[in-house]
Order: C-alpha cells, then sequence, then structure tokens
C-alpha cells in the first residue's frame, strides 16, 4: 500500500490561492520531484479543471513556456491523474481516471493499487480526506508572503487536531520553506 501525501503551496498566513505563492523554476522544480516520486495525482474535481484548462496546452507546445514549466507539463501528461468528482464524469485529459461512489473506499483502493504513493493536491479534498483518516504524509511549500485573504488551508475545519511528526524542514534559495509531515502515532 502506498501514502497518501497531501502538498500544497501555502503562505504564512494559511492562504492557498495558487496565484500567492512563488511560482518561479525553484518551486517548479520542487513540485516535480514530488511528482516524479509518486505513483498517481489526486484532485478534485475544480483543481482538475484548472490543471487541464493549461498544461495539456503546454505539453503540446500551443502555450510557450520556461524549461522547468515544460518539463512539468511533459511528466504530468503520462501521470495517472485520478479525479474524485460527484458532478462530472468525462475526463478527457490523458491518463486520467475517475473515482465515484464511496469516498473512503475509492481512494483507500487507490492507495492500495499505488506502491509509489499518491500526491494529493486539492485543498478541499484534502479536508474530506482527513476526516476519513487517509491522508499519511502533508509536504507544505510555505511562501513568505501574508496573503491577508483566502481561501486557506482547512477552512471548513476538522473533527479534531492532527498531531504530525516533523520529517524535514527545507529552505529553498527564494525563501519558501518545504514542510514535511507526516502523520504522528498515538
Amino acid at each position: 500500500m502506498g501514502l497518501l501525501t497531501f502538498s500544497l503551496n501555502v503562505t504564512l498566513d494559511g492562504c492557498v490561492d495558487h496565484q500567492e505563492g512563488i511560482a518561479d523554476d525553484e518551486t517548479h522544480a520542487f513540485f516535480t520531484r514530488l511528482m516524479d516520486k509518486s505513483g498517481a495525482m489526486l484532485w478534485g474535481r475544480a483543481t482538475y479543471e484548472m490543471m487541464e484548462s493549461y498544461w495539456p496546452a503546454v505539453a503540446r507546445g500551443d502555450v510557450e513556456a520556461p524549461p522547468a514549466l515544460l518539463e512539468w507539463a511533459l511528466k504530468l501528461e503520462t501521470k495517472s491523474k485520478y479525479v474524485v468528482s460527484s458532478t462530472r464524469a468525462d475526463f478527457p485529459w490523458t491518463n486520467s481516471h475517475h473515482i465515484a461512489g464511496d469516498l473512503l473506499t475509492g481512494v483507500q483502493m487507490l492507495k492500495d493499487a499505488t506502491p509509489a504513493g499518491v500526491l494529493l493536491g486539492s485543498g478541499k479534498l484534502a479536508t474530506e480526506l482527513d476526516r476519513l483518516d487517509l491522508i499519511d504524509e502533508y509536504i507544505f511549500l510555505v511562501h513568505p508572503r501574508i496573503a491577508g485573504h483566502g481561501p486557506t488551508l482547512y477552512q471548513s475545519g476538522l473533527p479534531s487536531t492532527r498531531r504530525l511528526a516533523l520529517v524535514s524542514a527545507k529552505p529553498l534559495s527564494n525563501g519558501a520553506v518545504a514542510m514535511h509531515y507526516r502523520r504522528a502515532l498515538g
């Protein structure tokens, strides 16, 4: 069974608006390495739609992009992508698969079938999966910014506090810090 790792950009005040982080080569290389280590990507419908509206065009060469973004786009094109949605069933982007029905069962089956692990990149979906105790690790790229607005991490709340154990903290040269945590036992 693979681990489910929730990874996202977040500002110091918890904002997870994708436009608030530092989008440079170092940041893209960080997430490309994370994706390389995982066996699959997992998103909610809204995140999938945001991603499919841009990255396939970059991979095809329809949108000019610097090398780090092109590398991400090309690798994302071949990566297995799983989407949780109750409102959409057709996901035509290459290697995209729908997880329908019971969320706990569907995501647990994905974890069981993906020994290299699953990389989760959707904030709202993460809240639901955390409520089901399915998230094993958290890797947040904390950006040196205070956004002063939302959406924020776990905005709709959790039923209890999650205790985490620090695995690593690695600063990037752009001032962001990669924080890697695992669920604490006990």
